[in-house]
């Protein structure tokens, strides 16, 4: 299909409509060309945390692409990577501090199982080679990453270039695929972990992957309490390691600067982007622990991998703004605040038919339409119920996150809500009323 506008020569991601040019954005609150307002109900993807129109991040970057815009990874360090470095292991869970820098989330993802194959290989461990993932998860869009994630609809086009992966069941439990209820269940899912470990052999998994909170797959789905303890003992008990991915999670969006300390877990390998730099660069990164690290440096092997803008002093200055915007306002705290009020306020959302769960952690919550609230039955995929109010609700101002398919790995539809963690008690009123006038103009 081509592109509406013909003078745009731009390969659209929404190909087939004319999207809106964006002007400018302050806080919460972005404007188009046209002067249209739109409340950002999402952070875009999940990403902007310190709010749009942010001078000083933009100062940041403009006096270190003044100073020293590129150096090579190899070559050189740079006063700012070093600092932000240490600035933010005072926030990493345990020892899991070691900062490698990269441009995204997919890049994230792929350079910790890279970095899980080159500890077990260092370690003598050649037969460590496989990656387990969870059936309703998403950890990128490369051919490694997809390969990795839950989303059969995003894996479709590409299933024949994919590598097999093994999958454990996830710790979905609105949408349990063992039909149980927790607490009653005794976390069953996690059992399943351990079965997929015996079934492989423990011998040749190198690392087990999950998200802390579930996020776009499911809309931010809480898992059980001691699901990611369990599941980090297992992981132990065969000798793989543990790489939590939050990407979507880390930096504050939960109300904590990284949603496994709402567990408790430290893990192995810990990837990072979205807020990290609160939109301002593309980002991503893995936080390593001193075991994976002095182990890959001790290796006459090393660690072999590496991208061109891996390590770079503009995305570095960009990130340590970000943090000082962070720690300064203390707005991992107010995100945990405000979106627990943001929650008590959605919940009048169940009172739509349609409505089946309204559930979160902090600003990252998420609403799912069901065809029926008794049964949680979802709607056939095909009718595309979440785009659909995200569609009439960006009409009357409000940008939200739909998804689906995480109700059984094709049906289901979750709009997602994640603001900017500088949002006003106002904004947020705003926000739940216009999603509530969507539901309602749409028969939901």
């Amino acid at each position: 299909m081509e592109p509406r506008d013909p003078s745009s020569f731009v390969f659209h991601r929404s190909l087939g409509r004319d999207l809106p040019a964006i002007k400018r954005g302050r806080g919460a609150t972005l404007w188009d060309r046209s002067g249209k307002r739109y409340l950002d109900g999402s952070g875009g993807a999940v990403v902007v945390n310190i709010g749009h129109g942010r001078s000083e991040v933009a100062a940041a970057m403009a006096r270190q692409a003044a100073s020293a815009a590129y150096v090579h990874g190899t070559q050189f360090t740079s006063e700012v990577l070093e600092e932000y470095a240490r600035r933010l292991a005072v926030h990493a869970p345990g020892d899991c501090n070691r900062l490698y820098l990269v441009s995204g989330g997919s890049e994230a993802n792929e350079t910790a199982v890279k970095m899980a194959r080159a500890y077990h290989l260092a370690t003598g461990q050649p037969s460590r080679r496989k990656v387990i993932r969870r059936s309703v998860s998403y950890h990128g869009n490369t051919l490694a990453t997809l390969a990795l994630s839950g989303r059969p609809g995003l894996r479709a086009p590409y299933e024949p270039m994919l590598s097999a992966t093994p999958e454990a069941i996830a710790p979905f439990c609105y949408h349990c695929p063992l039909g149980r209820a927790y607490p009653e269940c005794g976390v069953a899912c996690v059992e399943d972990l351990e079965a997929v470990f015996l079934r492989e052999g423990p011998e040749t998994v190198a690392a087990y992957i999950g998200e802390p909170i579930i996020g776009a797959s499911a809309g931010a789905a809480v898992p059980p309490e001691d699901y990611a303890r369990r599941a980090r003992e297992i992981c132990d008990r065969h000798g793989a390691l543990y790489i939590a991915d939050e990407v979507m999670t880390g930096f504050g969006r939960t109300g904590r600067w990284f949603a496994t300390e709402w567990s408790g877990v430290v893990p192995d390998l810990m990837t990072c982007g979205k807020g990290m730099s609160g939109g301002y660069m593309p980002v991503g990164a893995v936080l390593a622990s001193d075991r994976v690290v002095s182990t890959l440096a001790r290796s006459p092997g090393g660690f072999v991998h590496g991208f061109t803008f891996s390590h770079n002093p503009v995305t570095a200055a960009a990130c340590l703004a970000t943090l000082d915007i962070l720690e300064g306002e203390g707005l991992v705290e107010r995100a945990r605040v405000m979106g627990e009020r943001a929650l008590a306020r959605l919940e009048s959302l169940r009172a739509h038919r349609h409505v089946g769960d309204v559930r979160g952690r902090g600003l990252m919550i998420g609403v799912e339409l069901v065809a029926d609230q008794a049964s949680r039955r979802p709607f056939p995929r095909a009718q595309a119920r979440a785009e659909a109010v995200g569609a009439e609700a960006f009409r009357r101002g409000l940008v939200t996150y739909p998804g689906g398919g995480g109700a059984g790995g094709t049906d289901g539809d979750v709009v997602m809500l994640a603001p900017p963690f500088v949002v006003t008690e106002a904004e947020l009123e705003e926000m739940a009323a216009i999603l509530d006038g969507s539901l309602t103009a749409l028969g939901l």
